[in-house]
C-alpha cells in the first residue's frame, strides 16, 4: 500500500473528548486509531476516514463533522469480535476542491479489491466523485447506489454538490455500470430528470415507494460497489444537523439501508455526507450517523457468512416457469437472500416477491429491467 499518512491528519484526542477510558468492547477501545502512529490497516475489515471538505456545497466546515461522529461512535459496543476496525484520521484539505477529491480518491484506491470497506464521514455530497474516480481512473466499471432526497443533476448551478451526478453519470468515457437512486422526494426533482434516468435504464425510487417496500431495497443494493448517503434523505426530526426536509426516511429506516449496504459483498466504500455539527441539537445527528455506521458493520459481518454459488448445499434451489421460459431461483440457507438465474447463466439478486411473481406465471419486473439493460 501507499504511504497514506501523507494524505491524512491524525485524530485529535482533544476533539473527541480527550483520553476517555473506554470499556471493553467499545469501539474506542478496540479500534486501531491514528493518533500518533498510523494504524496497522492490513488486518482491518473496516476503515474509517473523515473529511471536512464542503466547499462543493458553498461553505467551509470549521466544526469537524467526523470528529463529532467519532465521539458517539467510539462509545458504542462492537458485537462482532472478528471484525477489525482501523480509523485512519481525516483527509487533508487541499488548496482547491479537486485536490481534496484527489486525496480521498488515492486513499480509496489503496483499499479497493482488498475485501475492506472504507466508511467516509463528513463533507458535502459531491465527495462522491472521489468514490467514483477510484474506479474511473483505472478504467474499472462500478455499480453505484446513492440515497438522497434530491437528484444532483442540475446543470444551471455553481455548487458542485448539486451537479456532481452530471459528471459521474454522463462524462465520457464513463465507467458507471449501473446506478440506483433511492429516496428522492418528488417536489425536489424536475420531472425531466426522471425521464433521463429512465432512458439510461437506471433504477430510481421515490421515498414513499422505498419506505413501503424497504426490504426490496436490499436486492437493489446488493450488487453495488460503492454507496453514497446524503443524510438530507432522512427526515429533519431525526437529524437536525442537516435540515433539508421535514419528510424522508426515519432514523431506523436509514439504519436498515446502511445495513443493506454492508451486506453487499462488493462494497468498497460507503460515504455518509451532509452533516453540519453547528446545526445539530444534543448530538442527535452525530448519534444517528454513528448508529448507521454500526449497522453497516453489522451487515459487513453478516455478508462474510454468505456462501459462494459453487457450494450447492448452502442454497435451496427452486424451479418455476413464467412466460415462455423456465427460471431457477436460489435461496441462501444462511442469510435467506434470493437470486434468480438469467438467460445468460448469470445469477442476479432478487427477492421472495420475485419468486412469487414467477410462480404465478408473471415476469418479475427486476428480471425485465436487467434484460433491458443487458439484452
Amino acid at each position: 500500500m501507499n504511504d497514506l499518512a501523507q494524505f491524512l491528519d491524525p485524530v485529535s484526542a482533544d476533539t473527541i473528548g480527550g483520553d476517555i477510558a473506554y470499556s471493553d468492547k467499545q469501539i474506542g477501545r478496540v479500534a486501531d486509531i491514528y493518533k500518533e502512529s498510523f494504524p496497522e490497516v492490513a488486518d482491518a475489515d473496516i476503515i474509517l476516514v473523515g473529511t471536512d471538505e464542503a466547499r462543493g456545497a458553498g461553505y467551509i466546515s470549521d466544526h469537524h463533522p467526523a470528529d463529532a461522529v467519532r465521539e458517539q461512535l467510539y462509545r458504542m459496543y462492537l458485537w462482532h469480535p472478528d471484525i477489525r476496525i482501523a480509523d485512519i484520521g481525516n483527509i487533508k484539505i487541499g488548496n482547491g476542491l479537486n485536490d481534496s477529491y484527489s486525496c480521498l480518491k488515492t486513499v480509496l484506491k489503496d483499499f479497493r479489491n482488498t475485501g475492506k470497506s472504507v466508511i467516509i464521514i463528513g463533507g458535502s455530497h459531491d465527495n462522491t466523485l472521489a468514490q467514483y474516480s477510484a474506479y474511473a481512473e483505472e478504467g474499472k466499471f462500478a455499480e453505484a447506489t446513492v440515497i438522497d432526497s434530491h437528484i444532483d443533476l442540475q446543470s444551471e448551478t455553481l455548487l458542485k454538490s448539486e451537479s456532481f451526478l452530471m459528471e459521474m453519470l454522463t462524462s465520457e468515457p464513463n465507467f458507471i455500470k449501473h446506478y440506483n437512486h433511492i429516496g428522492f422526494q418528488s417536489y425536489f426533482v424536475h420531472p425531466y430528470m426522471l425521464e433521463t434516468m429512465d432512458k439510461l435504464r437506471f433504477d430510481v425510487f421515490r421515498v414513499g415507494t422505498a419506505k413501503e417496500i424497504l426490504d426490496e431495497m436490499e436486492p437493489i443494493m446488493r450488487g453495488s460497489d460503492f454507496f453514497s448517503f446524503d443524510i438530507g434523505a432522512i427526515q429533519y426530526g431525526d437529524i437536525p444537523g442537516s435540515g433539508v426536509s421535514p419528510n424522508g426516511f426515519t432514523g431506523e429506516e436509514a439504519c436498515s439501508l446502511a445495513r443493506f449496504a454492508g451486506l453487499a459483498q462488493n462494497a468498497d466504500s460507503f460515504g455518509i455526507y451532509g452533516y453540519r455539527p453547528e446545526r445539530d441539537i444534543n448530538n442527535i445527528t452525530a448519534t444517528q450517523i454513528s448508529q448507521m455506521i454500526w449497522y453497516f458493520i453489522d451487515g459487513k459481518n453478516k455478508s462474510r457468512s454468505e456462501s459462494s454459488f459453487s457450494d450447492t448445499f448452502a442454497f435451496n434451489e427452486y424451479h418455476t416457469s413464467f412466460a415462455d421460459g423456465d427460471a431457477i431461483f436460489l435461496q441462501s440457507k444462511k442469510t435467506g437472500r434470493w437470486w434468480i438465474k438469467m438467460p445468460g447463466k448469470k445469477y442476479i439478486a432478487c427477492s421472495y416477491s420475485d419468486y412469487l411473481s414467477a410462480s404465478n406465471n408473471e415476469i418479475p419486473e427486476r428480471w425485465l429491467r436487467v434484460q433491458e439493460r443487458e439484452g
